[in-house]
């Protein structure tokens, strides 16, 4: 499975923006798609994840500013960023996770966001 994250950029403190993860393969077939975070120096966390029976997991830092949706006719995952602040700053990655006997991994590019405050 390839990943292709698009959506980073800059903004201003209390902006928005939207993250797309677009997936090589159906995301119907996919047990858990994901937005983890990484600064520097810092371990990747998870921001989001949403699995494909429809269950939604958020870190504590971003619920009720983060959304993270699934389109399966697009094969594509959507993170929805409001409420933006320069905590949030970090390098997101999209994250496939399968399970088919046993655990397979993957991870798209990352894509940088800003914000300033």
């Amino acid at each position: 499975v390839q990943l292709q994250a698009s959506g980073g950029g800059s903004v201003e403190s209390g902006g928005s923006l939207r993250l797309s993860c677009a997936a090589s393969s159906k995301i119907s077939t996919i047990n858990i798609m994901g937005w983890y975070r990484q600064g520097l120096g810092n371990k990747r966390e998870l921001v989001a994840s949403i699995a494909a029976s429809g269950i939604i997991d958020y870190a504590d830092s971003v619920k009720g500013r983060f959304t993270i949706s699934r389109d399966n006719a697009k094969n594509m995952v959507h993170l929805q960023m409001n409420k933006l602040t320069p905590e949030d700053t970090d390098v997101y990655y999209c994250n496939a996770w399968i399970l088919q006997g046993r655990v397979f991994e993957y991870w798209g590019q990352g894509t940088l966001v800003t914000v300033s405050s």
